[in-house]
């Protein structure tokens, strides 16, 4: 059975919890254990509410990197933007066309306690992206309404945004 939480719960729609030791043996489990998650259902990022728990944890497993990101902050966003279709273990079998800042520098700590900046573009930008957003409480879904909202509004067409 998997440990995924689906749209529809609580906690995926919440502001998480700043993580105060990143090294405890409390903190070190839950990132385990959202990296087994994580493979067992074949994704490439997963955020500590997707299983359950309000915590400001993603983990990333893309394009060759391994990224822990604890306590994340987008300092940077760059003004071109791209689209990717998104998927979500969250709201499975879903696909969404969200528009994403190309460009993000993120500052976060490490599962060694380390304060470290990374800036990401394109696939792995979207990947942050999307993981910080569930941090944040706030689902792909969500994002996609939000962006066709605006579509709606003032009457702009969808590959712009």
């Amino acid at each position: 059975m998997s440990d995924i939480v689906t749209i529809g719960a609580e906690v995926l729609e919440q502001a998480t919890e700043k993580v105060a030791d990143p090294t405890s043996t409390e903190t070190q489990n839950i990132i385990t254990h959202m990296f087994d998650t994580m493979k067992q259902e074949s994704g490439i990022g997963l955020a500590a509410p997707q299983i359950g728990i309000s915590k400001q944890i993603a983990v990333i497993n893309a394009e060759g990197q391994r990224l822990v990101l604890i306590n994340p902050v987008i300092t940077k966003r760059s003004e071109e933007m791209i689209i990717f279709k998104e998927g979500c273990l969250s709201v499975p079998g879903k696909e969404l066309d969200i528009l994403r800042h190309q460009k993000v520098t993120i500052q976060y700590i490490d599962e060694n306690g380390k304060h470290t900046k990374l800036k990401v573009s394109d696939f792995l930008s979207v990947v942050c992206q999307h993981e910080i957003d569930h941090l944040d409480g706030i689902l792909m879904t969500e994002r996609y309404n939000r962006q066709k909202n605006l579509r709606q509004k003032f009457n702009i067409p969808q590959h712009i945004l």
